[in-house]
């Protein structure tokens, strides 16, 4: 199993909890009460040293850690970086704040109980690789160090840097950080030494020991030092300062060996001291006889400093090499002959008609479902099917943001279809276009110097206490219709969301009256905005496209047009606040302050797939989720095939589900490249069901821990940099997962949940779905603009004979 990257999605449900001690196993930890009724994601990343030492990033659900008595005699340091936590240690119980520290032995019984999601970083550094630091090596049980003050304060900051890039660093730079952490964790046990007594000796003996300890640790690399010499300045005879060692633990030779003989260790696989013989090593501290060095190097280590010297300059070209991923950096062809010589991844549905009265709320239509247990179908209950209209109002929208805490607009039976009225949060591009004459979508984005119909726009502090762009700081920025709660829905089951019909809304104002149109904003956070090459640098683009609002049959399928585009100004908003960007959603835009050109993508004809960008259910995390990055809640996928005749399968985390649809698009590409697709206003109907949790074995969407899509002829799963962005993160999970995000993270995210897909729903072997992946599964990036980045894997159903 590769630990160097380890996630539960890996796997089905049923295996989650085998594998997931298996993993905190190899790295030093073993895991118990874990809540039976929580799904359990987990993920680690961790580096092993060349000496040995392991890092490890851990995130996962609230459960009991204790250190592994079985595995590697070794020191232990966690660093608590996220969720409620609590040591348990000889009896006693120390609640930990965030950044503390934790050392323990790995003989030691005590336990960490994270009683919330959790993350923590921990090292794990073998006994041997500090016997030789350490006074009473058999002294140290398990402590907390607070990490908001002193050496704590320094070592939970350096811990803490470490955790942001254990993934990214390289053997070379491992070595020295082992020196570091040494250094660091016999500062603390020093502390900790301090306080508690050593074994048989008085205070003032200990005082005396711990003086002379450090004046060894200081001349190591004098060859004068000697009992002798020590004993004069402490002014105890000789025999006094030999017994202290003894009732100690060992000799005051042995002790003065061990600490050189360390030293020796540490240099040898430094990469600093590469061109350095193991002869100079060995006279630089403090020996004088370089075979008296080479027998005692064998006796404490079990292999000779050479031999010792070429494994580790081998491991780290075997790290080299395992890291190299495509194509090969200058000078490693020496390294690569160095290794070779040294050894050898819905059915489409029906659209109902239904009747709305006259104030578009709940109206029946003639659509009956009585549920089918043998497809996971919740019965509704008697009677027929009920159909539903929810428009966009300023009242059932929330924009920008998600959170189980709202209260739903509508509530609905599994089985009952639903139209969906959705805004683009572009419409302010174009007023005259796209609000001017529209009852709700002037409703939604009515804005003047006294008021805002909705306010708080996005996750952020509703003072704009931040930017002081608005409420909500922009810190994301659809507008979602919704919540929508189904009766019965509960953690565990599963939504599917059946897309049965699809239109743009047409504009309501005279001079265009009929007609549709969209808006695209090449912005700042778009893929391309550094790598422009007219001036003026940097720029934001705005173009707005008209929609063949009915298509006739004879003209083909419908098609989108450039109208005109215009960069974007500096823009003030009714409330004062000059936007130099497009950095805060529904900013009027005046047009007398920009210059619209016409004429452009002349003879371009953009076919329309009007879809929904965004379908999400609310998140199980407390708090205000920022509606940009997507998740496994579903959320902002840009997909362009989420469309008329689709499924999108979520898996619930709340009671009711919580459903919201907005981020409607005329039409984009795979990637989103500039930022936006054409982002357009459209209605959907839409047919909700319920899958209970009891019912999913067998089906395709069983074991879900991810947005789904079904179309008639293909699945498509969604892969993101960080499947599971909120845990993974913890509390700074909304900045972090923009600067973390990368298509290989995405792209491996896609990889695992194809091959479980193949292996649970196929019944296909490791190697059997590796290799239809490989042959017949279409990969693609979904966006490259969403803080957390999408690929998406195509699997095509004739691929199969049943």
């Amino acid at each position: 199993m590769d630990l160097l990257r380890f996630t539960t999605e890996s796997y089905p449900e049923v295996e989650r909890r085998r594998v997931w001690r298996e993993a905190l196993d190899g790295i030093g930890w073993c895991s118990s009460a874990i809540l039976p009724a929580r799904a359990l994601h987990g993920t680690i990343q961790a580096q092993q040293s060349v000496g040995g030492f392991e890092l490890s990033l851990l995130a996962s659900v609230a459960q009991t850690l204790e250190p592994n008595a079985a595995g590697v005699d070794s020191v232990l340091i966690m660093l608590h970086l996220d969720g409620v936590a609590t040591l348990l240690a000889d009896g006693r119980r120390q609640p930990l704040t965030l950044n503390d520290l934790v050392y323990l032995s790995s003989r030691e019984s005590c336990s960490l109980v994270f009683a919330t999601d959790f993350r923590a970083f921990t090292v794990r550094i073998p006994r041997a690789a500090i016997r030789g630091r350490l006074r009473v090596p058999s002294s140290m049980c398990a402590g907390r160090i607070a990490g908001d003050a002193g050496i704590g304060h320094v070592f939970s900051g350096f811990l803490a840097s470490l955790a942001e890039s254990v993934e990214t660093l390289s053997p070379n730079e491992l070595r020295p950080l082992e020196l570091a952490l040494i250094e660091f964790l016999v500062a603390i046990l020093a502390v900790h030494q301090r306080e508690t007594l050593i074994s048989g000796l008085t205070s003032s003996q200990a005082a005396i020991f711990s003086r002379v300890c450090r004046s060894i640790d200081e001349r190591l690399s004098d060859p004068e030092i000697s009992l002798a010499l020590l004993a004069t300045e402490e002014r105890v005879s000789q025999r006094y300062l030999q017994k202290l060692f003894e009732t100690a633990g060992q000799s005051f030779t042995a002790y003065l060996r061990l600490r050189r003989l360390e030293r020796c260790r540490a240099e040898l696989v430094d990469p600093l001291h590469e061109k350095m013989s193991i002869s100079d090593i060995c006279f630089r501290w403090g020996f004088n006889d370089a075979a008296y060095f080479s027998r005692a190097f064998r006796e404490q280590y079990q292999t000779s400093p050479r031999a010792f010297r070429n494994k580790a300059s081998l491991d780290l070209t075997r790290h080299l090499v395992q890291r190299i991923s495509r194509g090969l950096p200058f000078n490693t062809e020496m390294l690569l002959l160095r290794a070779q010589a040294a050894a050898q991844a819905g059915a489409q549905a029906r659209s109902r008609e239904a009747t709305f009265d006259d104030a578009g709320t709940v109206v029946a239509s003639p659509t009956v479902d009585t549920g089918d247990e043998s497809t996971g179908r919740v019965a509704r209950r008697p009677g027929k099917s009920r159909h539903h209209l929810l428009r966009a109002t300023a009242n059932t929208v929330h924009w920008g943001y998600f959170s189980h805490d709202l209260k739903p607009v509508l509530e609905v039976d599994s089985g009952d279809t639903v139209t969906i009225e959705t805004l683009t949060q572009h419409a302010s591009d174009d007023w005259a276009r796209m609000v001017a004459g529209d009852a709700g979508a002037e409703s939604v984005f009515h804005w003047t110097a006294e008021r805002k119909n909705v306010n708080r726009r996005g996750a952020g502090p509703i003072d704009a206490s931040i930017y002081g762009r608005g409420a909500g700081e922009g810190f994301g920025v659809h507008i979602c219709t919704g919540p929508i709660a189904i009766r019965g829905a509960e953690p565990g089951d599963v939504l599917e969301v059946r897309i049965l019909d699809v239109h743009p809304r047409r504009c309501a104002n005279p001079e265009f009256s009929g007609r549709a149109f969209g808006s695209n904003a090449a912005a700042w956070w778009g893929f391309h905005y550094r790598e422009l090459l007219t001036e003026p640098k940097p720029r934001e683009v705005v173009t707005i496209y008209e929609l063949d609002a009915e298509p006739q049959p004879h003209d083909g399928p419908p098609y989108a047009r450039a109208v005109y585009n215009y960069r974007w100004t500096p823009q003030r908003d009714p409330f004062g606040v000059v936007h130099p960007t497009i950095d805060y959603p529904g900013v009027p835009v005046d047009h007398s302050t920009v210059e619209a050109n016409y004429g452009i993508l002349k003879g371009v004809k953009i076919p329309v797939r009007p879809h929904f960008g965004l379908i999400a259910v609310a998140p199980q995390q407390d708090g205000l989720i920022d509606s940009i990055p997507p998740s496994a809640f579903g959320g902002n996928l840009d997909n362009w095939r989420v469309a008329q005749g689709a499924s999108v399968y979520l898996p619930i985390g709340v009671p009711g589900a919580l459903l919201s649809v907005g981020d409607p698009h005329a039409s984009q590409g795979d990637s989103e490249l500039c930022g936006t697709a054409i982002e357009c206003s459209l209605t959907g109907d839409f047919q909700l069901v319920l899958h209970k949790k009891a019912t999913l074995a067998g089906q395709p969407f069983a074991d879900l821990t991810y947005p789904l899509l079904e179309t008639p002829e293909e699945w498509v799963l969604h892969g993101f940099s960080h499947a599971n962005y909120l845990t993974e993160f913890g509390s700074h999970a909304q900045s972090k997962v923009y600067e973390k995000s990368t298509l290989d993270l995405a792209m491996r995210d896609a990889f695992i949940k194809t091959r479980r897909f193949l292996m649970t729903t196929r019944g296909l072997n490791e190697d059997e779905a590796i290799s239809l992946i490989s042959v017949a599964v279409d990969f693609g990036v979904t966006q490259v603009v969403d803080g957390n980045w999408g690929m998406h894997a195509i699997i095509r159903k004739a691929l199969f004979e049943d």
